[in-house]
């Protein structure tokens, strides 16, 4: 698909990745919408896409994701709108770092309900429409940690290989109908994501350098990859090579590099 005067949603848009799609794709989209919990930045990024391109139409929703209720009513304004959607950028994700027993169970709840049941709700409410007509792309933003077990984010790192994987099946489903199927899976990227997902006291652990890569990359790199119609993407050269490395090694040798991983703060 290609993305020039499409109809985008981008869920967690107000900061990070969701807001450098809304910025990078502003150029080139029809209408927006854009969806997070922090009204004032979303009407802050709105106000400054709509000053820099008059002819592009942007909305804001006003949704908490992990709140399942909010989000059934936001779809159904949707539908009352007639509001066509036919790129669907599935951004908004929750993390958690440190040990499962000394996790907060309210945290691991609201994760697994972002990262796994909204995408999917979102996903399964747009797609009969964008099938009817033949055109769409969905966009769902995994994360490399989906690729491997990792002790101190089990739950983060299990819902992202849910999002990989359920991003994989849909494309498959999805090959003779003219919709886009991809998965993101960056590694280490700078945001206020990393700040959020930390616990009282611990510093966040954004990796080795040469492993980072920018937020403009992540997004310029996805968007490429969808318009080439791209199973699955990993920004970054080292992140490619490394990333093919860990899926190629067998799941005895990754059990071996967990263990002699150095254990969460709190795991005695």
């Amino acid at each position: 698909m290609k993305l020039d005067a499409c109809n985008a949603l981008i869920t967690g848009a107000s900061a990070g990745i969701g807001r450098e799609f809304a910025r990078q794709l502003a150029s080139r989209a029809r209408s927006m919408i854009l969806v997070a919990r922090r009204d004032e930045k979303l009407i802050e990024l709105a106000d400054q896409l709509q000053r820099e391109h008059p002819k592009l139409v942007v909305h804001t929703g006003k949704v908490d994701l992990a709140d399942l209720a909010q989000l059934r009513t936001f779809l159904e304004q949707l539908d009352r709108d007639k509001v066509e959607v036919d790129l669907l950028i599935n951004n908004a994700g929750l993390g958690d770092s440190g040990p499962f027993a000394e996790s907060d169970p309210l945290r691991n709840k609201e994760m697994t309900v972002v990262n796994v049941e909204t995408l999917t709700l979102i996903t399964r409410h747009l797609l009969p429409r964008m099938i009817a007509q033949h055109r769409g792309a969905i966009l769902n933003v995994s994360s490399s940690a989906g690729f491997l077990p990792i002790p101190g984010s089990a739950v983060y790192a299990a819902t992202k290989a849910y999002v990989t994987s359920f991003s994989e099946a849909l494309r498959a489903e999805l090959r003779e109908t003219g919709i886009s199927v991809c998965a993101l899976c960056p590694g280490p990227v700078v945001t206020e994501f990393q700040q959020v997902a930390k616990r009282g006291g611990a510093r966040p652990n954004i990796g080795p350098k040469f492993l980072v890569v920018t937020v403009e990359q992540v997004v310029r790199e996805a968007l490429a990859a969808l318009e080439a119609d791209r199973p699955l993407v990993v920004p970054g050269f080292a992140m490619k090579v490394l990333m093919l490395l860990v899926r190629l090694m067998p799941m005895p040798v990754l059990r071996w590099v967990a263990r002699m991983s150095p254990r969460p703060r709190g795991v005695v």
